[in-house]
This record gives structure tokens, sequence and C-alpha cells, in this order.
């Protein structure tokens, strides 16, 4: 399936070895992680916190290699330089120098990922006025708050036009409107045929964008549900998660 995927990730795990006074622990970011995201597809991706959702992340940005399994990026590894290219990335806290503008960080972040200059200042408008930060262009990023800061994180995610998101809590921080507008832009982008793969504990927003949310419980895909069957039911989604975790909660 990894041809036919923006993202697979299969037979996936990941082990980390700390090392202290002679002893060697191991322990499980993730294991056997098998989920596929396709192309015009958005798949939520929820566990509660050292579920392993980070792990996942940085797996597929090629920050993380795993330790057995494949994790393909339009069927190519992860990690190369033509796979990073396709992709868009939103931490959770996006950080960015306080003395630009968020114009300029665009342009840096463009001349970084390879854009040439002609090409880069419709891009840079674009961009900000997608995410609502066309007025503040050109003000000094000192005093922005968090959500304008997601905002300026969120301008950058899309500024080389990938076709593959992967977000980070990406509406942490936003006043109603803004989530609101971010929710229809993730729609929008969707729509497009940009595959999104989205980290959230924000299960409600989930439910209105995703098509299908994947339940991680210790490092485990420990259910794949889809729209169907929590469209009928707002609300519902969060009860799957609960149904889901609570026994290996509970185990721990």
């Amino acid at each position: 399936m990894g041809v036919a995927s923006a993202l697979s990730y299969d037979g996936v795990s990941k082990d980390y070895l700390y090392s202290h006074l002679g002893r060697t622990t191991v322990t499980r970011g993730v294991a056997e992680l098998n989920l596929q995201v396709a192309a015009g597809e958005a798949v939520g991706l929820l566990g509660l916190n050292g579920s392993g959702k980070t792990t996942t992340m940085k797996l597929a940005l090629g920050l993380l290699a795993p330790t057995r399994g494949a994790v393909l990026v339009f069927g190519s590894p992860a990690g190369g330089r033509e796979t990073r290219r396709r992709m868009g990335y939103l931490p959770e806290l996006p950080y960015f120098q306080p003395y630009l503008t968020p114009s300029e960080t665009l342009r840096l972040f463009g001349r970084l990922s390879g854009l040439g200059a002609a090409e880069l200042g419709g891009r840079i408008a674009e961009s900000l006025e997608r995410v609502g930060l066309s007025a503040q262009a050109d003000r000094r990023m000192t005093g922005f708050s968090k959500g304008m800061l997601q905002r300026v994180g969120m301008a950058q995610c899309l500024l080389h036009d990938p076709q593959l998101l992967l977000l980070d809590e990406p509406v942490s921080g936003l006043d109603p409107l803004a989530i609101a507008e971010f929710r229809d832009l993730l729609v929008r982008l969707r729509e497009a045929g940009v595959a999104l793969l989205i980290a959230s504990h924000s299960i409600s927003e989930l439910e209105r964008v995703c098509d299908r949310a994947a339940i991680l419980a210790e490092g485990r895909v420990a259910r794949v549900a889809a729209q169907s069957e929590w469209s009928a039911s707002p609300g519902r989604l969060e009860d799957i998660f609960v149904e889901t975790v609570r026994p290996t909660a509970r185990a721990a």
C-alpha cells in the first residue's frame, strides 16, 4: 500500500535505549504500528499522554528512524529530501524569532526550503491570507499571542504547497473564531487532495474534520474508527476513545 498511500506505517516499532551507570533500559515508543493516510484523507491521531503520538509524527518526518518496520511517504522512505519537500509540519509549540515579522519569517523558511525569490512573494501573501494574518504581515512578532504564533506556524507549514500535512495540536491556543477558521481551512485542504495526519486532544474538532481516527494506547493502534461510527451522534468519538483507552489506563 506504500505507493498508493501518502503516508504509510508498515509494522513500525520504535524503541528508546537509555543507559545509566552501566544499565540499559529499553522503552517502547510505538509497537507494530500499521496505519495509512491516503491523499485527500484526514486521519486523527488520538491517545493519552505518552501513548506514542509524538513518536509517530517524528517517524514520518524522519527525525527518528524505526527500530523495525518501514515508514513510507508517497512510497519512499521517510526522511529523504524529496519526501520532506512534499510535507508540511506544524508542531504543538512553534517558535519563531520575535524580532522578525511574519513576512520575514516566511521568507526565511521559504529560502531554507529551496523556494526561489521570484515565487516567494506571492506564496507568502497567499499563506498569510489563508491563516488570517495579512493585516499583521509586517508587524514584529514580539508580544504575539500563542494563537497568533500558531497562525504563523500554519502559514509556514503551507508555504511550499505540501501534499501531506502533519499537524500536532493545530488549534492549541486559538480562540473560538480562529478554531472555526482553521477547521474550514483543513476541510478545504482535504477536499483539494492534501493528506492530513492530525494529533489532537480536541476530540470534538477531529470529529468535524477527520475521515478516520486512530486511537493509540501504550504505543499500539488499539482501534481505528471510521467517520460513519460517530457522524450520526455528536460526541460519539469521545465515547469510542474512552471505551478504547480506559482498560489500558486502569491496567497501568
